[in-house]
């Protein structure tokens, strides 16, 4: 049985966002579940909740510390064939793009021509109006739902010119929210 899992952020005794993450497990495994059952945040640090589950139920709680990665590189990898729409354990395909980073920091993954997301984040690029994010990523991330759901990002096909072209790009994820970055560099 395939086991998934959630990161959800935890800081100065609150849980952030638990309503989408119930959303993805019940579109994930068709379970009803209610997170704040299993998940609290234990003290005023800042911390990785991951919750691992599969169709049976929650598996696992396990708490720890974040420290946020520092992103400053990009290398652009190519894969027509790579899938990852629900948020698996087994990420070995994902690892294997990951090693062909080079000197990068971090992989921006595409795929049929289009920009998809990174190894660890959903990506968004301001075009100089405007904040988007690929309509079709490799996973529907929790972030992205909510910047979707409050218009503050706008869905749309991304290609490898209008990434290259952005005034700025952005890594949403759980723990990072939207992390705008402006002082970055291509490796092609």
């Amino acid at each position: 049985m395939q086991d998934y899992f959630e990161t959800i952020k935890c800081d100065d005794y609150e849980v952030f966002n638990l309503d989408y993450h119930n959303a993805r497990i019940s579109r994930t495994v068709c379970l009803n579940l209610n997170l704040s059952e299993y998940v609290y945040a234990p003290n005023n640090k800042l911390l990785k909740c991951k919750v691992i589950y599969n169709e049976e139920g929650i598996k696992d709680v396990s708490f720890m510390k974040y420290k946020k990665r520092e992103i400053k590189s990009f290398k652009l990898v190519y894969s027509d064939s790579i899938i990852y729409s629900k948020k698996s354990t087994k990420r070995e395909d994902l690892d294997v793009l990951f090693e062909k980073r080079a000197k990068a920091d971090e992989i921006i993954i595409i795929k049929n021509n289009l920009v998809t997301d990174t190894s660890i984040a959903n990506i968004a690029i301001f075009d100089g109006t405007s904040w988007l994010t690929p309509k079709t990523p490799l996973l529907e991330g929790t972030t992205r739902a909510r910047f979707l759901n409050h218009q503050e990002i706008i869905a749309c096909d991304i290609t490898v010119e209008m990434l290259l072209n952005a005034k700025k790009i952005a890594l949403l994820n759980a723990m990072i929210d939207m992390d705008i970055k402006e002082d970055y560099s291509f490796l092609l």
